[in-house]
């Protein structure tokens, strides 16, 4: 007995020393001005809370926020920023600028919704009558917390009188319509050190991760309009081209790398089965994680397209209405913002919102525990190659400006984007709550630059580094306008 009491005592010192210490979650307490941003943000969320409902209510598609950009514009002139509208040839794009000097931090928002998808925010699909868009993606959030975040900075800039530089970007049309793109062309972002973004999801992230860049169009073929049935000879059909098209580019998926998307939609098909189609449209989007890549595809496409013209005795012609590049990712900020993100903490449902997840949770085919919403994804940097399988024109902002980004559980795990399920809850508490944690990271990420211009210092030669030397921007979609009515 006594041996084993004597082994016991010399082997707990030794475990004691084997065992690997745990981490301890980084807290803000040694940081009063973070402790500040957090209060303030939680002080004043039922003010975003609404305004981010009032978005979601408006549900305006891409290039027709008027009243949404309006909404965000107003909020930042009472808070004291400088703010320009109209910018880059967009009516519904601005930038608001607050402090003078270096560093100057951005903060991109984004405020479009998406055709269809119009639901009340409860957790059964309740379709609302009349309605032409939905925010299936969350920008109802998104460019609130945005505003919520640099207006901290800006009060912080104001109260500190530390030197530095806050702008928020409004940037429209992410769906589809490449508003930042436009923003990017323009020169926007040339005097910026960083930029910061975030976008609504079912889980909390903050990765070094790219994503696809893309590349869409509408084909427009014109044939000759008969009588189908007393003179079909006669006519030359401009859906038998989208036809021939279609078919050629889904045979063509066979002899493509197989990570490439190509989807599209008819867009007009004709007016009648018994008049041969004079004009018939189809709306292409490609996407690959290499631009390179895409660009080869998509000749191919355009290739299809003329092909399928000459077959059918059609013409064709076709308008590039976006085009995105891949995110460029920055594990040096990433790291920063994945800190920040678990000072934070995730979302936690009052036993209302669990109901309502439960609720929604039920209309899925794969189930996630909903207790996700509360937890916060490990980090992950480039080795391990994360790549979303959508695309967003914050790509393009990347190449030009060291960026990085997270998401933020605003809905319930295990929904995906652009369905109504997204909607419901972009519109309701779950949302919110997602949108102050998106908030607090990003005002948090932004002060730790501020304070450690060193961090920005290295983030930028780690861009330059994976930019390369050579780099040159040109835009995907080329010199074109802003395609404003792209969604009309």
């Amino acid at each position: 007995m006594k041996t084993q009491f004597l082994l016991a005592a010399l082997l707990v010192p030794l475990l004691a020393v084997a065992q690997p210490k745990a981490k301890k979650t980084p807290t803000v307490a040694v940081d009063p001005d973070k402790q500040t941003i957090l209060a303030d943000l939680d002080k004043r969320f039922p003010e975003y809370s609404d305004i981010s409902k009032q978005i979601w209510n408006f549900a305006e598609l891409g290039y027709m926020e008027e009243k949404s950009s309006a909404l965000l514009e107003e909020q930042l002139r009472k808070e004291g920023f400088d703010v320009k509208t109209g910018v880059a040839g967009i009516p519904t794009a601005f930038v608001a600028t607050y402090g003078s000097g270096k560093p100057v931090i951005g903060i991109l928002g984004e405020y479009d919704a998406l055709p269809g998808l119009a639901t009340e925010a409860k957790p059964e699909f309740t379709p609302i009558s009349g309605q032409k868009g939905g925010h299936g993606c969350g920008h109802n959030l998104f460019g609130t917390a945005s505003v919520a975040a640099a207006t901290e900075i800006k009060d912080w800039l104001k109260k500190s009188g530390h030197s530095g530089t806050i702008k928020i970007y409004g940037c429209p049309a992410e769906e589809g319509g490449s508003g930042k793109v436009y923003m990017v062309r323009e020169g926007l972002f040339n005097d910026v050190d960083v930029v910061l973004h975030w976008h609504p999801g079912s889980s909390n992230s903050a990765d070094a991760g790219t994503s696809l860049a893309n590349k869409n169009a509408k084909f427009r073929f014109r044939g000759i309009a008969a009588h189908a049935a007393a003179a079909p000879e006669r006519g030359r059909s401009a859906l038998d081209g989208v036809e021939a098209m279609d078919y050629m580019v889904n045979l063509m998926r066979e002899h493509i790398p197989s990570d490439t998307r190509i989807h599209y939609v008819i867009t007009k098909g004709g007016e009648a089965p018994n008049v041969v189609p004079a004009f018939a449209e189809v709306y292409y989007y490609a996407r690959h994680k290499d631009r390179d890549v895409l660009q080869s595809v998509w000749k191919r496409i355009e290739n299809a397209a003329e092909g399928a013209a000459k077959g059918t005795g059609t013409k064709v012609d076709w308008e590039i209405l976006g085009g995105v590049f891949n995110l460029l990712p920055n594990v040096t900020l990433a790291e920063v913002m994945h800190q920040n993100l678990t000072t934070v903490g995730g979302v936690k449902y009052t036993p209302e919102e669990t109901e309502f997840a439960k609720k929604i949770s039920e209309t899925f085919d794969k189930k996630v525990p909903i207790e996700e919403a509360a937890t916060i994804k490990d980090f992950r940097d480039a080795s391990d190659n994360p790549v979303s399988g959508g695309s967003t024109d914050v790509g393009d902002v990347s190449w030009t400006v060291p960026t990085v980004g997270l998401s933020t559980a605003t809905w319930v795990p295990g929904s995906s984007a652009h369905s109504w399920q997204s909607t419901a809850a972009s519109g309701m508490s779950i949302g919110q709550k997602g949108m102050l944690v998106a908030a607090k990271t990003l005002a948090l990420t932004a002060l730790d630059l501020y304070k450690n211009p060193a961090l920005i210092e290295k983030a930028t030669t780690e861009w330059k580094q994976k930019r390369g030397a050579d780099f040159k921007y040109e835009a995907l979609l080329g010199d074109r306008k802003p395609a404003l009515d792209y969604r009309k």
